[in-house]
């Protein structure tokens, strides 16, 4: 059974977390959709053509979702896996509102 797409995204203090895999280095860069990880977890998939060296690729995430989601850039911010694909970001804001936005937007992304 796989997990919801919304289960990537859960409601914290003071905002929520959302788990993306990130491919670096990447020919373009674009969120490519709802994937699930080997360990069974719901997940964003994006890519960056930034490399994964020296906090490029993780800069130009967040400058991608930032914009995605019409936020400023300081209110998204990488809790985990900062030198992983694997990532855990967190997302500054009233949690119901960001649930429901981010909520919708995952929901509008392909399966990748």
């Amino acid at each position: 059974m796989n997990p919801s797409p919304a289960a990537a995204l859960a409601a914290v203090a003071e905002g929520v977390t959302l788990r993306i895999r990130l491919r670096p280095g990447a020919s373009r860069t674009a969120v490519l959709g709802r994937s699930v990880l080997a360990n069974g977890d719901a997940a964003i998939l994006a890519a960056v053509s930034a490399p994964p060296e020296d906090g490029k690729a993780n800069a130009a995430l967040i400058q991608l979702l930032a914009k995605l989601w019409h936020l400023p850039k300081s209110r998204v911010s990488i809790v985990t896996g900062a030198s992983a694909r694997n990532k855990m970001l967190h997302i500054e804001g009233p949690p119901a509102g960001l649930l429901a936005q981010l909520g919708a937007w995952i929901d509008s992304l392909p399966i990748a």
